[in-house]
């Protein structure tokens, strides 16, 4: 059974499963994360472990080192699957409601080609117990916690 995250689903709402793939990124004593400035007016900004969905026709690990590219603009080496989680959500960026499923992986960033690809998007060094407060999800903090 996949461990659930935030908000119950609602009754006779239609949720479209969505996997994606998301990377706790160590280096030193600091993590890699995602500051994700809100693009739609009424959502909030976010700090977000680098990932997202995988595409049709692609495998998790391929997901997450394409996402992790995007929005950290870093390449990443030796990912290893840590679980998985889902959440009930409903993605106003692509009017969806969704099931989340979210492959987690510990994975080490190597080197910056660049600043992130993918608009809004802000990579950032963080205090992993810092970033326990600041992430957006229950189900990142948890992940990162049991890392700690």
């Amino acid at each position: 059974m996949i461990r659930r995250y935030g908000d119950t689903p609602v009754n006779g709402q239609r949720y479209k499963q969505r996997p994606g793939a998301y990377a706790i990124l160590p280096r030193a004593d600091k993590i890699l994360v995602t500051f994700q400035r809100a693009t739609i007016p009424g959502l909030w900004d976010e700090i977000q472990l680098p990932g997202g969905g995988i595409d049709p026709g692609e495998g998790p690990i391929q997901a997450l080192h394409r996402e992790v590219f995007e929005e950290t603009g870093f390449r990443i080496a030796n990912p290893r699957k840590l679980g998985v989680f889902r959440r009930f959500v409903f993605m106003p960026e692509y009017e969806l409601f969704a099931e989340k499923v979210c492959h987690i992986y510990l994975a080490f960033p190597v080197r910056p080609l660049g600043p992130p690809t993918e608009e809004g998007h802000m990579a950032i060094w963080m205090d992993p117990h810092e970033a326990l407060s600041e992430l957006y999800n229950e189900g990142d903090v948890d992940f990162l916690a049991r890392l700690l």
